[in-house]
């Protein structure tokens, strides 16, 4: 034992021996107590026999205000009273008080006799059998205006408020009475700590385990670590068997500590090693521990290792498990407790207060009615707290008369009428809208002689605040504050919106006032007045009311400013806005840029584009000259609106500054080439971008990139991108697939883009219309009509197919030479209602001519003309080239004829198919004057024209001519045969 050292006198003082957490762990960890006939874990006739004396000789009136101890204290003590010791170890309350007794005990300074003094001011927080109630502290720990403030609370909890009693004389009175019980307490310690001192030299490996224990008991009040030190000095010398007692503080200790690893461990132990029973003191003191400091999860391990020890769980263990689940809502572990505590057939009142109160909450109303029917069935005689919950969860969904004929009930029952009660009916009432029940209920709380409190006031001030009803919420606002009370930032609330509804400016200035002297936050007033003032329309009166209170504050305050101005710029006061930017009194120039900024945004999502082009032109010059994001946002806006060359006079600025590109503003500005019609600036900018290494492109941006290269048929960048693309790492989406196979068609391999295909549908994403209808084109060029079928039906089956998927799939077929499934898809076409394009038409023409079928060509033609399309220079220059070939010159010539009555012209198309025409049917001289023709009307000859010519001529024996037409294209580099 020599390595244990005792804590000093000035130690002991300071741990605070009294501590009402630890005193309470006494309590559970014994056994319980008595209140009037009721036991808390423990049967009255376990009560020592001198204990039952002592309360026969209180009397029945006493006796039902008073608490006893069923532990081996030798004396009862009622749990509000302020107690102290004196040095014959008196204990007597400072306040007269009625019903109180506390019965002296004579002791010595033993050892034991000095635990069992610890032990006198156990437990400051009791337990009366249904709940958890925290009451006073001693006052040893209370000085001055506190311990007078804290002997009011309790007097005011105890016997409610007593008109006549003089304030100032309680409080000197209880200052008075606090000074002496604290030298009285400093008394006591020195006495137990000289105890302590002397019982140091008797304790050794000799010393009985009742000795060790009350030594134990003593550290356990004064130091953890030390009464840890003694738990384990007594297991080395075995000094632990049977010894629960030992076990229990030990356990206690653990739980201030939080170290529940440990507390589990020693739980194994103590049943393994030393052979103690576990019972649910046991348990009471780990969970009461874990309650205290909220630990849900905890509690709840601890109540079910509980019960698979087969230990059963009392009272307490119910009131505290429900208590914390109420705290937190945990409403699966609050129906299962509250189910186990009737199938053990115990009744604990707040555990059916919490059931009622988690339901309610949770709007299971429901759930709340039949936990009273339950009530009913278990014959439970609800005490004050189970009235309000049931009357609280009645009016909470608007069940007003059951909540009054429960107030009756409650009244009739014998408890006394309650404030809380009306209060909360009032709120029912005024939740409802009904003006006639709100007035009612509260004058009822006259006639009772109950005297209104603060919330009573607030509730008819919201009651009548949601009814519109503005002369009475402001009566009892005017009552509320004349009765010494604050409102609270709900009235304040509904109070700024009815005068804003009422046009009570006045009204308004009188509660800003009231918010100011209340200590409100100016941006909470300046919320407040902006959303009353905002819902009735009549924003624009709010700078007046601002001007007449506090304006000068607001211009000081970077927060209030930007609320101001943000909800200005809203609701399309831009004047308004610029002013108060323009009024500020702060100067940080950074969150000035992200105000402008936002404000910008905010315009730009609301479509006020002007506005926002106004916000900017009002910027000064030293944020328009560095701030990317802002610069970067009106090069927007101006491409939303088509003022492109102000875009573009931005985007030079950014150039030539020092300022760092990003990858958005490279984004937002090739957007802006795009729209505006300009893709080689466009390339011109990407191409920039490509030569800084450290920006990187996001999805859209590569996107963008695609889309562009496309458009510009640049299928070497476009090969560029795909690899970069694949580089990056970036997450393909849909999206992503999509547009790479419309873009990339052209410049990828086919066995490239089958595969990217076939993995966007792997990856569980689904090809749009245009993707199909690409990959369906590529799958026809290149003969792959197993595929191209495949994907044809996938299409019809997905209902993906468009008029373009039918065309494309036709001319597929036409170009092949397969007939027969061309017509087959066309009637298909027809069958599912698709409109027949142009392009389709013109594919079954070419088709059926140049395979030589020209009735099929001619019902082709004649369902054309009969159709809404109209002919174009493809439809022509087809019907040209086919009647050419058999010699139709009449034909070709009505054809022409045709085609210039619809206002067109022969292109360079027409012009060639007609020469070649005319060389058919012998007409070479047409067929060089088709030439001149050409060139008198600005269009230019191609290869194709002058082989045709010279086909022309060769076919009618004219090779002289032939010879010459060959040597003036060789002369002029153009290749003199069509190979």
């Amino acid at each position: 034992m020599a390595s244990i050292t005792f804590p000093s006198t000035t130690e002991l003082y300071k741990t605070r021996k009294f501590d009402r957490l630890r005193n309470f762990d006494q309590c559970i960890d014994r056994g319980s107590f008595c209140a009037s006939t009721s036991v808390f874990g423990a049967d009255p006739a376990s009560c020592p026999q001198s204990l039952l004396q002592k309360k026969k000789r209180i009397g029945r009136k006493q006796t039902a205000n008073c608490f006893y101890f069923c532990i081996p204290c030798k004396f009862c003590l009622w749990n509000t009273c302020f107690t102290h010791i004196t040095a014959r170890h008196h204990l007597n309350p400072p306040v007269r008080v009625r019903c109180i007794k506390a019965s002296v005990w004579e002791g010595t300074s033993t050892v034991a006799q000095a635990s069992e003094l610890i032990d006198l001011d156990e437990c400051s927080e009791l337990y009366d059998g249904e709940r958890l109630i925290p009451e006073a502290t001693t006052t040893g720990g209370l000085k001055g205006e506190d311990q007078a403030l804290q002997g009011r609370k309790l007097w005011t909890k105890v016997f409610g408020k007593k008109r006549g009693v003089k304030k100032k004389f309680l409080r000197s009175g209880l200052k008075k009475c606090g000074k002496q019980i604290a030298s009285k307490r400093n008394d006591s310690l020195l006495r137990i700590s000289v105890d302590l001192e002397n019982a140091l030299s008797e304790i050794g490996p000799e010393s009985s385990i009742e000795k060790c224990n009350s030594l134990l008991k003593l550290f356990e009040k004064s130091s953890d670590e030390k009464a840890l030190g003694l738990f384990q000095w007594m297991k080395n010398n075995e000094k632990l068997k049977e010894n629960s007692t030992a076990y229990n503080l030990a356990l206690r200790v653990l739980g201030r500590m939080e170290d529940w690893q440990k507390a589990e461990s020693l739980l194994q132990e103590m049943t393994a090693d030393s052979g103690c029973n576990l019972n649910f003191q046991v348990f009471n003191t780990l969970i009461y521990g874990c309650y205290k400091r909220g630990l849900k999860e905890w509690a709840t391990k601890w109540f079910h290792l509980m019960l698979e020890k087969n230990v059963h769980p009392n009272l307490a263990t119910f009131g505290m498990l429900m208590n914390l689940y109420q705290k937190g809502g945990h409403l699966a572990e609050a129906e299962f407790t509250f189910g186990l505590m009737r199938k053990h057939k115990l009744h604990c009142l707040s555990a059916y207060s919490a059931m009622i109160t988690i339901y309610t909450r949770l709007g299971l109303y429901d759930k709340a009615e039949v936990i009273m029917n339950i009530m009913e069935e278990d014959n439970i005689i609800p005490n004050l707290e189970n009235w309000l919950v049931q009357i609280n969860a009645y009016s909470q969904q608007g069940k007003l008369e059951e909540a009054e004929l429960l107030l009756n009930s409650m009244q009739k029952s014998g408890i006394n009428p309650n404030i809380i009660a009306y209060n909360t009916l009032i709120t029912g009432y005024g939740k409802a809208g009904n003006i006639e029940g709100v007035q009612r209920v509260f004058q009822c709380l006259l006639s009772m002689g109950l005297e209104p409190d603060e919330a009573t006031y607030r509730s008819m001030i919201e009651g009548f605040g949601r009814m519109d009803s503005y002369k009475e919420a402001l009566w009892y606002y005017k009552e509320l504050k004349r009765c010494g009370y604050f409102p609270n930032s709900s009235n304040f609330y509904t109070m700024i919106n009815l005068q804003a509804r009422h046009m009570d400016e006045e009204g308004v200035l009188e509660t800003i006032r009231d918010m100011r002297v209340s200590g409100c936050q100016y941006s909470s007033i300046l919320g407040s007045l902006l959303q009353a003032f905002e819902r009735t329309g009549r924003l624009d009166r709010v700078p007046f009311i601002l001007k007449s209170s506090f304006y000068d504050k607001i211009i000081l305050d970077q927060t209030s400013c930007s609320i101001l101005a943000m909800t200005f710029v809203q609701n399309g006061l831009l004047d308004e806005a610029l002013q108060v930017l323009h009024d500020k009194q702060w100067k940080d120039q950074s969150f000035e840029e992200h105000l402008y900024h936002l404000l910008i945004c905010s315009c730009k999502e609301a479509g006020s584009y002007e506005n926002a082009v106004k916000i900017f032109c009002k910027m000064s010059k030293s944020i328009l000259d560095i701030n990317l994001h802002i610069i970067c946002t009106m090069i927007d806006i101006y491409t939303i609106v088509g003022r492109f060359s102000e875009g573009e006079a931005l985007y030079t600025k950014l150039k030539e500054s020092n300022v760092a590109l990003d990858m958005i503003t490279y984004s937002v500005v090739v957007r802006m080439y795009v729209k505006g019609g300009s893709l080689k600036d466009a390339c011109v900018v990407l191409d920039t971008m490509e030569k800084q290494k450290n920006i990187v492109p996001d999805v859209f941006l590569f996107r963008d990139m695609l889309r562009i290269y496309q458009r510009c048929n640049m299928p070497e960048k476009l090969v560029d991108v795909y690899r970069k693309i694949l580089k990056s790492g970036i997450a393909w989406d849909e999206a992503m697939y999509n547009c790479v196979i419309n873009c990339c068609a052209g410049a990828l391999q086919l066995d490239e883009l089958s595969r990217l295909f076939d993995e966007m549908h792997a990856n569980g994403f689904s090809a749009n219309t245009n993707s199909i209808n690409v990959m369906l084109d590529t799958y026809g060029k290149a003969g792959m009509f197993k595929k191209a079928r495949k994907l044809f039906w996938m299409a019809r089956r997905q209902r993906l197919a468009d008029a373009i998927t039918y065309a494309t799939v036709i001319a597929a077929y036409g170009k092949n030479g397969d007939l027969k499934n061309m017509r087959s898809v066309y009637r298909r076409m027809q069958f599912a209602g698709i409109p027949v394009p142009l392009e389709t038409y013109n594919s079954m023409l070419d088709a059926y001519g140049k395979h030589d079928r020209i009735e099929q060509f001619n019902n082709v033609l004649q369902r054309l003309k009969d159709s809404a399309c109209a002919s174009d220079h493809y439809t022509y220059n087809i019907m040209i080239n086919i009647y050419g070939k058999k010699g139709w010159i009449e034909e070709v010539a009505n054809v022409l004829s045709e085609l210039k009555e619809r206002g067109l012209e022969p292109d360079l198309c027409s012009y060639n198919s007609l020469i070649k025409a005319y060389g058919i049917a012998g007409m070479v001289e047409e067929a060089v004057n088709v030439v001149k023709e050409m060139r008198e009307k600005g269009i230019e000859p191609d290869k194709v024209t002058y082989w045709n010519v010279i086909g022309a001529l060769r076919r009618n024996d004219n090779f002289l001519e032939a010879v010459k037409w060959s040597l003036w294209m060789k002369q002029q580099g153009i290749a003199a045969s069509n190979s």
